[in-house]
């Protein structure tokens, strides 16, 4: 799955300020119900799937003003999961967006539920991410993995934990 557009290996670090960055905008998101945000999110978990982090706004912002000032050295993991996980963030908040709009067409409480229930996992995932480095969307492509349905070649650094040691990391 590594392009010239996704890194191979990334940085653990800066991964997680920016899982910090979506949490606090998940939080402020359904704290306020300013429900728009979810279309914010989405935009740019489809641009860092689809093209990247260097498209990504988020990361572009914690790359550029957030990392440098941590002094964590570089922990390098691999981007494959990653790219993944910003996947699945994509999907949730294009979900979020369009039935927020349904909601705001028709008046639709059903849609808005829904929407406050995607909005708890936008808040879950990113904290678990972030706090702990607990990457759900990686857990979930290490079992796609498992079952063949990613082939090993599109991640050798998941199927190979010793590669990782000898990669350089993409920020």
């Amino acid at each position: 799955m590594s392009s010239s557009r996704f890194p191979a290996t990334v940085d653990d670090v800066t991964v997680r300020l920016i899982a910090a960055v979506v949490l606090s905008v998940a939080v402020v998101t359904l704290a306020t119900s300013q429900w728009w945000l979810f279309l914010v999110l989405a935009v740019d978990f489809t641009l860092r799937a689809a093209l990247g982090p260097r498209f990504s706004p988020v990361a572009r912002f914690v790359q550029r003003w957030v990392r440098p000032r941590i002094a964590a050295l570089p922990v390098p993991t691999a981007g494959a999961p990653k790219r993944f996980a910003a996947t699945i963030g994509a999907l949730l908040t294009i979900t979020a967006s369009v039935l927020w709009l349904v909601h705001v067409a028709t008046g639709s409480v059903i849609a808005l539920d829904v929407v406050v229930g995607i909005g708890v996992v936008m808040v879950v995932f990113p904290a678990l991410e972030s706090v702990f480095g607990f990457c759900v969307g990686c857990v979930l492509f290490s079992g796609l993995m498992r079952l063949g349905l990613v082939p090993e070649e599109v991640c050798l650094d998941c199927a190979d934990i010793t590669r990782r040691r000898t990669v350089r990391v993409v920020s």
